[in-house]
């Protein structure tokens, strides 16, 4: 918005008065922010993240674990799904977990070394964390965190880290300002390229980084097998059953 000043010429002017003093320009709002702030880029690979849509394979490290695979799915219509290997019981069972807009589902996927029929479970309403006793967590770094990233508002701190080892792109580090105990989003290190795609993140749950050339998406991601009644699949590994107990008759002496 512009602000105009008209200048008025009175008769004291004309008859030698001292001219009128011209008002100083008032402000014309906040300074535009700066597009340096690692802030500010952070938002901006944000907001461009929200509108990408790929298919891709990362790889997965925990410390102490073997590296594993990770695929993430952002089709184009939003629905997205990401595949983790070894992601719940234990490290025993591949998991999906698919974000629909009827809700987000965790989803059995079979492997060579467990060749099961894949099914699903509903567990939460579309849009919302899945619960923390049945989540991989890694998912969470593809999607869950772009709406706080955008909003410059949000209780984050965010400086410009080096790049993590295979990333494209520019890293940031991203802590929590907020009192509050459960932070925003997991803290850690972030990593985009020009178009928005994640090439590496590093937090609590993990290191992924791309592995691959990203292809072109699906109009819709789907779900790997039916959904079913039931709970979902823990994070922990089964508890064996009890060995049997022997009921045959000792031998007599």
């Amino acid at each position: 918005m512009y602000v105009f000043a008209a200048l008025v010429v009175g008769g004291t002017a004309a008859c030698g008065g001292p001219a009128p003093t011209e008002p100083a320009p008032s402000a014309s709002g906040p300074a535009a922010p700066d597009p340096g702030d690692p802030r500010v880029q952070l938002a901006a690979r944000a907001a461009l993240a929200q509108d990408h849509r790929f298919a891709a394979l990362y790889r997965y490290d925990v410390p102490g674990q073997p590296t594993r695979n990770v695929v993430a799915t952002v089709a184009n219509d939003g629905s997205w799904r990401v595949d983790v290997a070894g992601g719940v019981l234990g490290g025993t069972t591949d998991v999906a977990i698919v974000s629909l807009d009827t809700g987000v589902f965790q989803c059995s996927l079979p492997s060579a070394t467990n060749p099961i029929s894949s099914t699903c479970i509903r567990v939460a309403a579309p849009g919302k964390r899945v619960p923390k006793e049945y989540d991989p967590r890694i998912e969470r770094v593809f999607r869950q965190w772009l709406n706080v990233f955008t909003d410059r508002q949000s209780a984050l701190s965010v400086s410009a880290a080096r790049p993590l080892a295979g990333s494209q792109g520019t890293c940031f580090s991203i802590d929590s300002i907020s009192a509050s105990l459960n932070a925003a989003v997991d803290v850690g290190i972030y990593c985009y390229a020009d178009n928005g795609l994640l090439t590496a993140a590093r937090v609590d749950a993990g290191t992924v980084t791309i592995a691959g050339t990203p292809v072109t998406p699906p109009a819709k991601v789907q779900l790997p097998g039916p959904i079913v009644d039931g709970g979902p699949m823990g994070l922990e590994s089964p508890t064996p059953p009890p060995p049997a107990v022997s009921t045959a008759p000792s031998p007599s002496g």
